[in-house]
């Protein structure tokens, strides 16, 4: 599906495996809607939006850096990881993996490439190649979702939920979920399905 340069989706490819609902591909494409600004997983049970108005994106983190906010409803948050990849991409699937355990959450994109091998202009390349994005925007992306699983499936304070996802402040938590969302974490808690047990 992708193609030399590695970001570059199929079209027609795409809207196949869109109109199949295809699991096979859930973590690997996230499909975005022009008309609403929101990204949703392949697997999404909305009504399908046209085509002219859908774009593809490899990454979650590209499809925000892109200006998409999640599907509340499939919530790309929880979509299985990408597929373990060969050569450069398990070099980005690593990084993936560290930042995700909060690699960038003290520490800069520097760190991260030193504790790789390479140098940070490096690892910039690779996330764009494989992921259409940055280590930086894919960190914001990584705190975002790791809070908005506590805010779905715990009762903990907003402020706890802020440090344990790897935010700075609780202000830069409330701006995050506004930017993405269009709203503040606790209204999201409103909209989250109740634990059970």
């Amino acid at each position: 599906m992708a193609s030399e340069a590695g970001t570059m989706l199929d079209f027609e490819e795409c809207e196949r495996v869109r109109y199949a609902r295809d699991p096979a591909f859930d973590g690997v494409i996230f499909i975005g809607v022009t008309s609403t600004r929101i990204y949703c997983r392949p697997v999404c049970p909305v009504r399908q939006p046209l085509s002219r108005n859908v774009r593809y994106f490899p990454s979650a983190a590209a499809a925000e850096d892109a200006g998409f906010r999640p599907c509340l409803r499939c919530r790309p948050e929880t979509a299985p990881h990408t597929p373990a990849w060969s050569g450069s991409r398990a070099t980005v699937t690593r990084a993936l993996r560290l930042i995700e355990d909060g690699a960038l959450d003290e520490k800069g994109v520097d760190d991260l490439a030193g504790r790789l091998g390479m140098g940070s202009r490096q690892l910039a390349r690779l996330f764009r190649k494989h992921l259409g994005t940055t280590p930086t925007a894919a960190a914001r992306t990584a705190r975002i979702q790791r809070a908005k699983k506590l805010i779905d499936q715990t009762q903990l304070p907003m402020t706890e939920i802020a440090h344990l996802s790897g935010f700075r402040s609780l202000r830069s938590f409330n701006a995050a979920f506004q930017l993405l969302y269009r709203r503040p974490p606790s209204a999201l808690r409103r909209l989250a399905p109740r634990p059970t047990g």
